[in-house]
């Protein structure tokens, strides 16, 4: 703070041409623009100024060093200005990513709408199921389904994600449902196999206790979305979200079962690096997304 203190000091009484105008319009002391002058010209290890008690003249190096200094304490002026206008109206780039089916019912309609309100804001989403280094790869939010492993990250609860076994009326008719979770093993599950988190197993309350079952069938797919068209087919049951299934389930296309062993629920959250001095455009998008998931309309209309 002191060197640019020095700098401004310097371009002030260059401009102006006298240590007195300079401590005019500062409202100090000549003496404390002269201290400041003499501490420069000392650091710097050269003179910058002639001063005589009717004038001031620049030096040669007074000259060129008062040319880089204009430049330098314009560029401070406008990196701050940029930053102060950013407080106030959100701007710039955001980059986010989510999860491939997640993102793309759930995330990819709103943005139009974000953008529409925020007109000097773009955006670039990322869709995929890979857990991306949001720190290293430049990710201002990163959407994300489930407990949050890395505590140097920030997450915000965004809404609600309950999880359920379905199945379509028709399986259920075929095979009959299965009384609690050991029963699975006689049943056709249609999994992700051994990727993603549902490899640990389908997670369960069995006694007052989390329970992960190991579940196998003829098909298995890493894409949630073949998974559920799967479960409309009568191909088996599966272990889908309520933002995916919500619509089927009350059109009566799928059915829940072992209902009584629901696991814990299984959060939407927004991650980010840090929480302090967060880009407005961040803040804003952040609380764009909880206040729409928050809105129990939002689900009973949004489209899987």
């Amino acid at each position: 703070m002191a060197r640019f203190k020095q700098l401004e000091t310097f371009v002030s009484v260059a401009t102006r041409g006298s240590l007195s105008a300079a401590a005019q319009a500062e409202g100090v002391a000549p003496a404390v623009i002269g201290r400041r002058i003499d501490a420069l010209e000392e650091r710097l290890g050269v003179k910058l100024l002639v001063r005589t008690t009717r004038r001031i003249t620049l030096t040669f190096e007074g000259s060129a060093f008062l040319e880089d200094s204009q430049r330098i304490l314009h560029e401070l002026h406008n990196a701050e200005a940029s930053v102060s206008l950013g407080g106030i109206k959100a701007s710039g780039h955001l980059r986010v990513t989510a999860p491939a089916g997640f993102g793309r019912t759930h995330v990819a309609p709103l943005l139009p709408d974000f953008l529409d309100t925020h007109p000097e804001v773009s955006i670039s989403l990322d869709l995929t199921d890979r857990l991306a280094d949001i720190v290293n790869e430049g990710i201002d939010v990163a959407i994300r389904i489930g407990s949050l492993d890395d505590s140097s990250l920030v997450g915000l609860k965004l809404a609600d994600n309950h999880r359920v076994v379905v199945c379509s009326p028709d399986y259920l008719s075929r095979h009959g449902a299965p009384g609690k979770p050991a029963d699975l093993a006689q049943h056709q599950c249609l999994t992700f196999g051994t990727y993603g988190n549902q490899a640990r197993g389908w997670q369960f309350i069995v006694d007052g206790r989390p329970v992960s079952m190991r579940v196998s069938g003829a098909l298995e797919c890493n894409d949630g979305a073949v998974l559920r068209d799967w479960a409309l087919a009568g191909r088996g049951l599966a272990w889908r979200s309520m933002w995916e299934v919500g619509e089927d389930l009350a059109a009566g296309r799928l059915v829940t079962v072992l209902d009584e062993f629901a696991a814990p629920d299984n959060a939407i959250h927004a991650v980010f690096p840090q929480r302090r001095h967060l880009p407005l455009r961040v803040r804003m998008f952040i609380d764009y997304l909880k206040n729409t998931y928050g809105n129990p309309a939002y689900w009973q209309t949004a489209r899987p």
